[in-house]
């Protein structure tokens, strides 16, 4: 263990209300992309840009085309949670960690076991029609061929936040609330450069800031604890 791993872990155990927001680089370790990194979804070629496809305007005006892309990069069915989900699971569940605040909507942070879990962006694993507001879940996304669509005939949508779309306004008083009671804050697995996401940390004004992420964030000079590795293998070390 080195020594800003082991200064990690000590803050961690000399804590008492420690909050995690994560973003991308959380799940890469299970075999989800991230967006910005050199083999992210914003490096690779398609007809559209991603961040056009995933725009609330192309879902409204082509429907069949954002499924087409939604369904072939967006859900990984087979995902496990990693070292790190498991390890904040566990965090939890001994008293210390209050709550996971996560840019993610691959819901790994659930299947670990963690029950206090702010979805800033939404989840593929919910899915609602437009019309009649029934529930669907991931598997009837993913099997379905084309645009999946309610038995009254209403196209079902994903409860995910597009461009263009606003955070849950509920989502986001409880991530603040949490933010700014926090003793420890910890970043991880993200670029902090997606907004008004990252613009939640100014709530911070706890002991401990210490984040964790493989490239640089405008978050560093501030941090008590800088750890430039992969999220999981960090948290791999970490004993409560």
């Amino acid at each position: 263990m080195n020594e800003s791993v082991k200064k990690l872990n000590d803050a961690i155990n000399n804590s008492q209300y420690i909050v995690f927001f994560g973003g991308a680089g959380v799940s890469t370790e299970s075999g989800i992309p991230d967006f910005r990194s050199v083999d992210g979804l914003y490096n690779q070629k398609y007809k559209y840009p991603p961040e056009t496809i995933i725009s609330h305007s192309f879902f409204t005006r082509n429907t069949e085309e954002f499924y087409r892309f939604y369904k072939d990069k967006m859900i990984f069915r087979d995902a496990k949670p990693n070292a790190a989900h498991l390890k904040l699971a566990e965090m939890e569940e001994k008293g210390k960690l209050k709550a996971v605040i996560t840019q993610n909507i691959d819901g790994l942070h659930q299947a670990a076991g963690s029950k206090e879990v702010l979805e800033l962006h939404g989840s593929v694993h919910r899915n609602y029609c437009m019309r009649c507001h029934k529930f669907y879940d991931l598997d009837y996304i993913a099997d379905s061929e084309g645009i999946p669509r309610c038995e009254c005939g209403g196209i079902v949508k994903p409860d995910v936040v597009l461009y263009e779309e606003g955070l849950d306004s509920d989502t986001i008083t409880r991530a603040v609330n949490h933010i700014s009671k926090a003793d420890m804050l910890i970043i991880g697995g993200t670029s902090l450069v997606v907004y008004p996401a990252a613009g939640f940390i100014d709530y911070f004004h706890g002991k401990t800031l210490a984040v964790i992420n493989m490239a640089p964030t405008n978050r560093d000079s501030s941090a008590d604890i800088l750890i430039s590795e992969k999220i999981g293998e960090v948290f791999k070390q970490i004993s409560i």
